[in-house]
């Protein structure tokens, strides 16, 4: 069971730092007028639990900030996700 937890913990890593990169990708290819990765992409990322990676590239590269359906979006999808986590934790303590 221990390695199934470092396997999630490095998975949750590697999405996060994706989610973060794209943020930043997507914010330099706005910036030099690139094609652009689509904001379906960005809340993939975000719903397989890079939620927090993409808010913090959004506050680090001023990103997607004036998007009302990032800003609540994005915070509410790592709340559904802090919550299921706590969820399972219970119900595996239980």
């Amino acid at each position: 069971m221990d390695g199934l937890w470092k396997l999630l913990a490095l998975y949750l890593l590697v999405v996060n730092l994706a989610a973060f990169a794209l943020m930043g990708m997507d914010k330099r290819r706005a910036k030099r007028e690139q094609w652009r990765i689509p904001e379906r992409t960005l809340f993939l990322a975000a719903l397989l639990g890079g939620s927090a990676g993409a808010i913090l590239g959004m506050r680090a590269f001023h990103h997607k900030t004036k998007h009302l359906y990032f800003r609540l979006g994005m915070p509410a999808i790592l709340a559904l996700q802090l919550a299921l986590a706590a969820w399972l934790a219970w119900k595996g303590l239980g």
